[in-house]
């Protein structure tokens, strides 16, 4: 499964399950840049709800998700 095809999570889930499949694979990466201080931001709750649910879709955390939307909007805006 490990040949580029797509994943269902509950194959993933299986998949990493087992121990051999838990080998960190390659050198390290680290992240390009420090990130800065949390900055706490309130959102309506549909908002945060479809938030949420486009960060599951993507397969990111709402963090990261959120991140990539304020870096597209700041790219887009310039």
């Amino acid at each position: 499964m490990t040949n580029n095809t797509a994943m269902t999570p509950e194959q993933e889930y299986d998949f990493y399950a087992r121990a051999e499949n838990q080998q960190p694979q390659g050198p390290a990466r680290r992240r390009r840049q420090q990130l800065s201080d949390p900055v706490p931001v309130r959102l309506p709750l549909d908002v945060l709800d479809r938030a949420r649910r486009a960060a599951e879709d993507d397969d990111r955390s709402l963090s990261a998700w959120i991140r990539r939307a304020v870096e597209h909007e700041l790219r887009d805006s310039a």
